[in-house]
């Protein structure tokens, strides 16, 4: 979706100017909300795109006067009342009130460093070859959806070269929405900065985007 998260091209929101021995957390809550969303995370009950469209749905005055971590818990929080595990009142007066879903999975402390350790593996197999190969033109497609989607607003009908068959992967667009995982190919597809940021580009500038199969089509 064409979401605030979206930012690529965008204007007015200065530079960006990365924080020097920046600390993993700049306030003790942020530790507690990494936590909370990991061990809720664990419970089975969504998939990490569906939590990452969820970030994409929070209201764009909201999402971008948010801290990360802020952005995690609003999130966090929908995902919660959309599954049965919290209402939203009991969220307001942090108290709960009624019987809620149970999890699949509860992650204990004994089992928070394999877990971490293993991560979240979404490559797939696939039975089809793959549509494309290394050295060939490719137009990404142009389409606006209201769902998530993991093709960026500024790459969306530009034409590029394939340059690697990364392999095959569950498709985000389908998972996030509760569609199944339906894995396609995925290539690493690089762009000339003028096809992507017009005349004014850099010279000598690349942008390289991870894309779906079905975001693609021959030149």
């Amino acid at each position: 979706m064409n979401g605030p998260h979206d930012l690529g091209g965008q204007m007015g929101f200065g530079p960006v100017s990365p924080e020097t021995n920046e600390p993993y957390f700049h306030a003790e809550w942020e530790k507690r909300a990494l936590g909370i969303t990991l061990s809720c995370g664990a419970f089975g009950a969504w998939s990490i795109d569906e939590s990452r469209h969820a970030r994409e749905c929070i209201p764009p005055a909201n999402y971008l006067s948010a801290s990360y971590y802020e952005i995690w818990i609003r999130a966090l929080e929908v995902l919660l009342e959309r599954h049965g595990f919290v209402t939203g009142s009991e969220i307001a007066e942090g108290h709960s009130k009624m019987q809620a879903a149970q999890p699949k999975r509860i992650l204990t402390v004994d089992k928070v460093a394999a877990v971490l350790a293993k991560g979240g593996p979404c490559d797939r197999s696939v039975e089809s070859a793959p549509l494309f190969s290394v050295g060939q033109r490719v137009r990404t497609i142009n389409e606006h959806p209201a769902h998530h989607t993991r093709l960026p607003r500024y790459a969306r009908d530009k034409v590029g070269i394939v340059e690697a068959v990364q392999g095959s992967f569950v498709f985000p667009d389908d998972n996030a929405h509760g569609k199944g995982e339906n894995p396609q190919w995925v290539y690493t597809v690089v762009f000339d900065g003028q096809e992507i940021w017009g005349r004014g580009s850099e010279p000598g500038l690349t942008v390289s985007v991870d894309a779906w199969e079905s975001y693609l089509e021959p030149v």
